[in-house]
């Protein structure tokens, strides 16, 4: 089991940075890729992005790319989705997954273990 708690959300304007984070509990963390979610119309959740075991490799939705980064700090079992340049549509709440087989990592059902969340608010 592994329990995952997204902190870090709040509210910005519109051009501005946000940088959630999400602490894991249980199972080492380092032994799952890690990704972020958020929902989107007609999906239940979409993807935004991910990041290997080792923290070498990460994934982008287009969207975000260029903007994101994710990046994984195993020490502290510990994962962080740095927003940047943040427009309103982006505005939802951001969940976090792990992912024990690392594969298909843009997948939601590949995520055996979700947070609750963190609402992020981007106003124009």
């Amino acid at each position: 089991q592994v329990q995952l708690v997204e902190s870090g959300g709040g509210s910005v304007q519109a051009g501005g940075s946000l940088r959630p984070s999400c602490a894991a509990s249980g199972r080492t963390s380092s032994n799952y890729a890690m990704g972020w979610f958020r929902p989107a119309p007609g999906k239940v959740r979409e993807f935004v992005a991910a990041v290997s075991r080792s923290g070498i490799t990460t994934y982008y939705e287009d969207s975000v790319k260029g903007r994101f980064t994710i990046t994984r700090d195993n020490t502290k079992n510990t994962v962080y989705l740095q927003m940047n340049s943040l427009k309103p549509e982006e505005t939802a709440v951001y969940y976090c997954a792990a992912n024990p087989l690392a594969q298909s990592v843009v997948v939601p059902a590949m995520y055996n273990y979700w947070g609750r969340g963190t609402q992020v608010t981007v106003s124009s």
